[in-house]
């Protein structure tokens, strides 16, 4: 079998209303898959006006607004149009990118089909109830993660040190890698624009520490605000420039006062804001690989980062960027500092950074999942004609 002979239905929780990381990754996935030959259906939530038009066809799934953050849909179930388009279909392969309801009627759908499942893990889930003074769900969070990845053939997480959670969680055994590639059309050191930086009331010789995302709790905006806060305090002169929009932007709003807010950026102009900070802060221990911290990196910005699954797996710490223990803020003070009192310091690590973010080509990873298919279709074939 080829790539080419490949029928998948991958089912996503957020496949393009809203613009994130991991709805990126699977439209580019989609597109590498069609130019392979391969056939693609995406099931996921549909909304009049989505953030991006979408690789491959979109059936939509019935879903609900999350309450307390609107912006995001829940998919409840498959309905009966959706089986139907399904049986149509055909698929020799699912993939399911979100533990959601809708996601759990797909694997037993596709169970009841004996067909191979594969699942790609894009967050630390189970790590959500703690910014929302819930941390006593985690643990059952991360059971009911461990039921549903349990019920997959295999996984595929975006980074080793993700893949070293699973396994430690008990998530499963057949665990492989999907990276992540970077832009290079977009991300560059040469889209630094002092200009803009100018405009935005940042000096040349100021050193901006950028914060890149959507701007909810559970990218650490606490202790990205509380370290800077200290740096302030510390007397340690610097600009805090903000990219990204979200539902918690006037809480950061208010605990980073004098930051500059950017607001949301897309393709060249997310270029060249990324450029134009002077080193990334990234607190989040979320992530499981860190699109943020390649697209710092490949633009020649140093990064400070929470020692954490996905920025363990990029930031050589030392060389590229600094690493520090989850939620240690004096900690977090003390290498912004040396970095914000050190030009020579952020250009070296910048550079080294850029260099190591040549590794990553999107189809070269993209290939590892038409790869992680076409062994399960393969191993499920076998097993039937046993």
């Amino acid at each position: 079998m080829e790539v080419a002979d490949l029928r998948v239905a991958l089912f996503s929780g957020n496949y393009n209303y809203v613009r994130d990381g991991a709805n990126q990754a699977l439209n580019r996935l989609v597109d590498y898959l069609l130019r392979q030959g391969a056939s693609v259906r995406v099931y996921s939530p549909k909304v009049e006006e989505p953030a991006f038009e979408c690789a491959g066809e979109l059936v939509g799934l019935p879903n609900l607004p999350i309450p307390g953050r609107g912006e995001y849909r829940l998919p409840l179930t498959l309905s009966a149009e959706v089986k139907r388009d399904l049986e149509q279909f055909a698929p020799n392969m699912v993939h399911v990118s979100s533990p959601d309801f809708a996601g759990h009627r797909a694997v037993t759908w596709a169970r009841e089909r004996n067909l191979p499942i594969l699942a790609s893990v894009h967050t630390r889930f189970e790590t959500y109830p703690r910014y929302y003074n819930m941390a006593f769900l985690e643990p059952l969070a991360e059971a009911i993660l461990r039921r549903f990845y349990n019920r997959c053939d295999a996984l595929v997480a975006p980074s080793e040190s993700m893949a070293a959670v699973l396994r430690e969680q008990g998530m499963g055994d057949d665990i492989s890698i999907w990276a992540r590639g970077v832009d290079r059309e977009i991300f560059d050191p040469s889209r630094r624009d002092l200009d803009w930086r100018r405009e935005l009331g940042i000096g040349d010789d100021d050193v901006a520490i950028g914060f890149l995302g959507r701007l909810v709790l559970e990218k650490g905006l606490d202790v990205f605000a509380d370290a800077v806060t200290e740096l302030r305090e510390r007397g340690v002169a610097h600009k805090v420039l903000v990219v990204g929009e979200g539902p918690a932007h006037d809480f950061f709003a208010e605990k980073v006062p004098d930051a500059v807010f950017a607001g949301f950026q897309r393709g060249a102009d997310l270029g060249r804001a990324v450029a134009c900070m002077d080193l990334l802060l990234n607190p989040s221990v979320t992530e499981t690989f860190g699109n943020v911290t390649l697209e710092a990196m490949a633009s020649g910005v140093p990064v400070v980062a929470a020692r954490a699954t996905g920025s363990t797996s990029l930031v050589r710490d030392g060389v590229t960027g600094r690493l520090v223990e989850p939620g240690r803020v004096s900690d977090f003070a003390d290498v912004l500092e040396a970095y914000v009192t050190d030009p020579e310091l952020r250009a070296r690590h910048g550079a080294a950074g850029e260099v190591r973010s040549r590794e990553y080509s999107w189809d070269a990873i993209n290939s590892a999942v038409a790869d992680a298919y076409l062994r399960l279709v393969n191993k499920r074939q076998q097993e039937l004609s046993a």
